[in-house]
């Protein structure tokens, strides 16, 4: 395995970079993160569900536009997420598709043993969901949330010896602290067990956190930032308008803000809270007419700045129409032709790259306030940097 995530447009399909599962050139482009299913609302109550019938359309379209890698999780609907995506596994090419899921999230009210890291519970997890996926194998399987009620070495252990006996092929993480992703990191560096290859974090124009620690640590020690709520539950795409009072209805963020102090999740942001900030319009402004200068949607901005983030591998994006997802798979085009140096995926799409000034006037808009002491080592360290300090 090379040594760090491999940056290839040649190998891109659906997105604007990609990681190397292995040395095999595996483009993963922007990956699809299927959590739709009316049984999601008895997980979470949130909107925007389709039946499978209608995933099973959004899945053949994602393929059909050269899309590989697709994300879900037990926890997605108790099991139902994994259920449609097994079902609709059960008749494509198996190895010409990238599947990921995650463990950790208690999936029996009455079991505390069916949620958490501990080797009993990853090892029944991944059991039930190989049955749910009908696969024999899972490509990356990561853990969903940190585990305070399990010692780290039994988990880690616990995910190297899954790679080792075959059910899992890659193993990755989502939603830890810094401090813990680089604990993790040397846990399995020095002790000789799997890495990990993948961190999935929430990253978009609006939460620049990852940028604080996260993206420098994913590119000295070889791993792939992965996303998720790059629109930031729809405040990002395009939907909601400077001058609006409340959020479109049927939107996630009209349902968050119906909602109020019950629900605090953070792929579904209130409409309040930001609309009272005056520089999320300016923001929306300036993607609006970075659009329009490239022929683009606002959501397909957010998408491709994201893109063009060197840590960044893919991007996650959810869909609950065909159409949404020709719109977001546009932002990670990577040519108009089969003879381009890079992928063809499809007529339809057309190569989208944003401008350094572009990239520049985004991140300028959305720029948070950066640690004290990252600063300060920003500072000192700017004649420092070595050119092969990512290698």
């Amino acid at each position: 395995m090379p040594s760090r995530p491999i940056k290839k447009i040649l190998v891109i399909k659906g997105g604007g970079s990609t990681f190397n599962l292995g040395g095999a050139p595996t483009s993963e482009g922007t990956l699809q993160k299927f959590d739709w299913t009316d049984a999601a609302l008895y997980l979470t109550g949130l909107p925007g569900n389709c039946d499978e019938a209608a995933s099973h359309k959004i899945l053949d379209r994602f393929v059909e536009l050269g899309g590989n890698f697709i994300d879900t999780a037990n926890i997605y609907g108790r099991g139902a997420s994994e259920t449609i995506v097994g079902n609709w596994l059960s008749r494509q090419e198996r190895h010409k598709i990238v599947l990921a899921s995650k463990v950790r999230m208690q999936m029996e009210d009455d079991n505390p043993n069916s949620g958490g890291l501990s080797r009993k519970s990853i090892m029944w997890s991944v059991e039930e969901s190989l049955k749910r996926l009908k696969t024999d194998y899972i490509d990356l399987f990561q853990i969903h949330c940190w585990d305070w009620g399990t010692p780290l070495e039994e988990t880690l252990r616990t995910l190297d010896d899954l790679v080792r006996a075959g059910k899992v092929r890659y193993i990755g993480g989502s939603n830890v602290s810094s401090w813990q992703f680089q604990k993790i990191i040397d846990y399995n560096k020095f002790h000789g067990l799997n890495k990990w290859i993948t961190l999935q974090t929430q990253y978009s124009l609006l939460v620049r956190d990852p940028e604080t620690e996260f993206t420098d640590v994913c590119k000295i020690e070889g791993l792939g930032l992965l996303p998720w709520s790059p629109l930031k539950g729809g405040w990002l795409s395009g939907k909601i308008k400077k001058g609006d009072k409340a959020a479109p209805e049927g939107s996630r963020v009209a349902w968050s803000e119906a909602m109020g102090d019950k629900v605090r999740l953070q792929s579904c942001p209130r409409f309040t809270p930001y609309a009272n900030e005056g520089s999320i319009w300016d923001l929306l402004d300036k993607m609006t007419e970075i659009g329009k200068a490239n022929g683009k949607s606002v959501a397909q901005v957010a998408l491709r700045w994201l893109l063009q983030k060197e840590a960044v591998s893919s991007v996650i994006i959810g869909c609950k129409t065909v159409e949404q997802l020709e719109d977001n798979m546009e932002s990670g085009a990577g040519g108009n032709s089969p003879q381009n140096s890079t992928w063809y995926i499809s007529e339809n799409l057309h190569f989208f790259k944003l401008s350094c000034r572009q990239m520049s006037t985004l991140d300028n808009a959305s720029a948070v306030e950066p640690l004290q002491v990252a600063a300060m080592i920003d500072r000192l360290n700017a004649t420092r940097h070595r050119k092969d300090w990512t290698q």
